[in-house]
């Protein structure tokens, strides 16, 4: 399954790996060399090496959220995940298979997306250690939501409105593109909701080395987020709901 779903994204490149890595491109050119140049800089850093930690996870949670949810619905609408179901092969399996494929788009899309960011700014490594275990986290996390997505989705129109009304305006409003200490107080409570803020600012932590929040909350309410999806993927395989009937 991991080798299927490595092939199908490199083989259709073009629908997998070009759109975020041009819509990022633009978001470079307009909010970071436009925009940007006519703003502050924040704390040590300009306008534009303080958005691409934000960007590149923003794009990182919308390949893996939208690779899972459309393999898993589309294997749903053949009748391929009929084959996988009755081969003995245990449901955490077919549950790592089906995620690793939003995984591996994730990673590849944040990877080119951070290529793309070397041409307009230089960047800092403040910790490795920190970059790579978020965004691998981050990448899972999103692949277990889109498997949840892929579950419950009726029609084609159903594994689009998760991304359209929820995933989109919690990315945007998810401090990447500006830093919440910024914003009055009550506007920075309301902020603390979104589960998103909390990636972006360890992401940009082992960049930078800034962050609204503290990283062991960031990595709490990450590592909180992705027990509870698994668990629920897991009974969700388990009884059978949006998969056997």
């Amino acid at each position: 399954m991991i080798r299927k779903e490595f092939v199908r994204i490199m083989r259709i490149w073009s629908q997998t790996l070009l759109p975020p890595v041009i819509t990022s491109l633009l978001y470079f050119i307009v909010f970071g060399a436009f925009i940007g140049s006519q703003l502050p800089p924040i704390g040590d850093f300009s306008y534009m090496q303080f958005i691409v930690p934000g960007l590149i996870m923003m794009s990182v949670i919308t390949s893996a959220y939208t690779n899972s949810v459309s393999t898993f619905y589309f294997a749903k609408f053949v009748r391929n995940i009929e084959e996988i179901l009755v081969s003995p092969t245990p449901d955490w399996v077919v549950i790592v298979g089906f995620v690793s494929g939003g995984v591996m788009r994730g990673l590849i899309v944040g990877v080119l997306v951070l290529a793309v960011s070397l041409l307009f700014t230089h960047l800092t490594v403040y910790s490795t250690a920190v970059l790579l275990v978020v965004i691998i986290l981050t990448a899972i996390l999103f692949s277990l939501a889109g498997l949840i997505n892929g579950v419950f989705a009726k029609s084609f129109d159903g594994i689009s409105i998760v991304p359209t009304f929820v995933l989109a305006p919690l990315t945007y409003l998810g401090g990447v593109f500006y830093s919440v200490e910024r914003f009055p107080e009550v506007w920075q409570n309301i902020s603390l909701a979104n589960p998103v803020l909390y990636m972006v600012n360890a992401f940009r932590y082992g960049f930078l080395g800034i962050s609204d929040i503290p990283l062991w909350i960031c990595f709490s309410v990450l590592l909180g987020m992705m027990l509870a999806f698994l668990i629920l993927v897991l009974w969700l395989f388990r009884e059978g709901i949006g998969v056997k009937h």
